[in-house]
């Protein structure tokens, strides 16, 4: 079949021609004739199959009639990465050059007032992030009224970014008459969910099962210790004939550690990470498509949808923590037909992502050595050796709390009758000083009680009737010479007692 059959206008099938395309995908020649008849459509396609032109060559032909109003998009495409979106714009331009459409993409990293003045002007496309789009929204710059078309793009990747609570609230913004696409790799229970949300009564496209891998890819697996890891990508990419290369890690510092370390060993590699500003994630991209740059260690932004011609090799330095995310980065290589090659190099301790990696694409990856390197095996721990590191580890912290030495296995206790000379000396040491310090401490006892006295003249000198001022407290307190004991009220009697008393008046007989 050919793209003339399937219902698309001269226009587009020119724009088709000229970038070198004559016959269409599988999940494009099923979902292509759906969306331009109107309806929601639910497609889940491996990685490198078309998906991105699915559904930008019939939005085209459905847009080319009718025209945009400022601040009012006649459509929204949602896409999880910057690059993914950049790269859905460049199609639009390539498939949409013989159209007279107006395009906005809103992404973070770039200035707000140029994208708020494409919006002014009225855009036919709107293909943006969800974090920048609600921003935009909630600064009064976007009307989503008159929202015709909305797509989902690698719904996949939306979920594991933590983008769907985003999503939920901007299909609450858009109107209820509304044509909804939603493509995805994968197609787990909660997109199952999401979709079942969003769109009314969907044709499903699936031309190949979830997760499956490309045929055209080589897949190879070494397992070597942590230290050893550079070395074997560096002998890799010495043995193989690589043209250019993509090298994942799952940490954006990894990535600029290993960036760091083959520019050292001489490589031609650049670096490409989430931390990185917008204008040079877009500059380090464009130099490893033309060839400026033969190698690119990156985190997994790059494993979604960026399309590079003749991608030959592709590495994991880092074992994926999802299995899914093995399908995505694998599938940067082999496309359209091309042959590629993937290597995986893993530690002994991810055995188990390598398992699940193994179950997902329901193959077993070949195991290579490597020159120089020591082939390791991965850990396996039966229950039992977990019950007992467990039971050790509590053993550890309960010595640890009782202030002692967690006993090793396979050690005789010490015998108590060593210990107790020890004991016994420190308590005799200890009681020495106690009595020496003990008759100190009594001595001081008398002087405490010379002090008292005084403090008695003072309490009998604020019960006269004229309370002595601040300087003779001061001048009392500093006199010792008054050796004199005072025995009642003495030579002063207060004044109260001077008085006589009223006779009491006697109530009539």
């Amino acid at each position: 079949m050919n793209f003339s059959e399937i219902g698309l206008g001269p226009e587009v099938l020119r724009a088709v021609e000229d970038a070198g395309y004559t016959q269409p995908t599988p999940i494009q020649e099923q979902a292509i004739p759906w969306v331009l008849q109107g309806r929601d459509v639910l497609g889940c396609a491996q990685t490198g199959t078309g998906k991105t032109a699915s559904f930008t060559l019939p939005m085209i032909e459905i847009l080319a009639n009718g025209r945009a109003r400022a601040r009012m998009p006649r459509s929204l495409i949602l896409e999880p990465t910057r690059e993914l979106a950049a790269q859905v714009a460049e199609n639009f331009e390539t498939y949409g050059k013989h159209l007279k459409l107006t395009m906005a993409l809103l992404i973070g990293g770039e200035s707000f007032g140029d994208q708020i003045k494409k919006l002014d002007r009225g855009v036919d496309v709107l293909i943006a992030t969800p974090g920048r789009m609600i921003d935009l929204f909630e600064r009064g710059n976007i009307l989503l009224s008159d929202i015709k078309i909305f797509v989902i793009d690698e719904a996949d990747r939306m979920l594991d970014m933590g983008f769907i609570p985003d999503i939920e609230r901007i299909v609450g913004l858009l109107p209820k008459m509304r044509q909804t696409l939603l493509f995805s790799a994968t197609m787990p229970p909660e997109i199952k969910r999401l979709a079942d949300t969003f769109l009314m009564n969907p044709r499903e496209v699936s031309v190949s099962p979830p997760a499956s891998m490309a045929e055209t890819v080589t897949h190879a697996l070494t397992v070597v210790q942590p230290e050893d890891k550079r070395k074997a990508l560096r002998h890799l990419l010495g043995t193989e004939d690589v043209k250019n290369a993509l090298i994942f890690c799952n940490r954006k510092r990894d990535v600029a550690i290993l960036h760091k370390s083959l520019e050292k060993h001489g490589f031609n590699a650049g670096a490409l990470h989430g931390d990185m500003p917008q204008s040079k994630r877009t500059e380090t991209l464009d130099q490893f498509k033309k060839g400026e740059i033969t190698l690119l260690v990156c985190s997994d932004v790059a494993a979604r949808g960026i399309d590079i011609a003749g991608l030959s090799h592709v590495f994991n330095f880092d074992t994926p923590l999802h299995a899914e995310d093995y399908v995505h980065r694998i599938g940067r290589t082999g496309r359209a037909g091309k042959l590629g090659r993937a290597f995986t190099i893993a530690n002994p301790e991810e055995g188990k992502q390598v398992a699940a990696i193994s179950k997902l694409i329901k193959r077993e990856i070949p195991l290579i050595s490597i020159d120089g390197i020591e082939l390791a095996e991965f850990e396996e721990l039966s229950d039992r050796r977990r019950r007992r590191s467990r039971k050790d580890g509590d053993e550890a912290k309960t010595a640890s709390s009782n202030g002692r030495q967690p006993r090793a296995e396979g050690r005789a206790p010490r015998p108590e009758r060593e210990a107790r000379p020890e004991r016994e000396a420190r308590p005799e040491r200890e009681v020495r000083v106690e009595r020496e310090v003990r008759p100190e401490r009594e001595a001081v006892r008398p002087e405490r009680e010379v002090v008292r006295p005084e403090r008695e003249q003072r309490v009998e000198a604020l019960r006269s009737d004229a309370p002595p001022r601040r300087d003779d407290r001061r001048r009392r307190r500093d006199d010792d010479d008054d050796d004199e004991v005072v025995i009642g009220f003495g030579d002063h009697i207060p004044a109260f007692l001077l008085r006589r008393a009223r006779p009491v008046a006697t109530p009539e007989a």
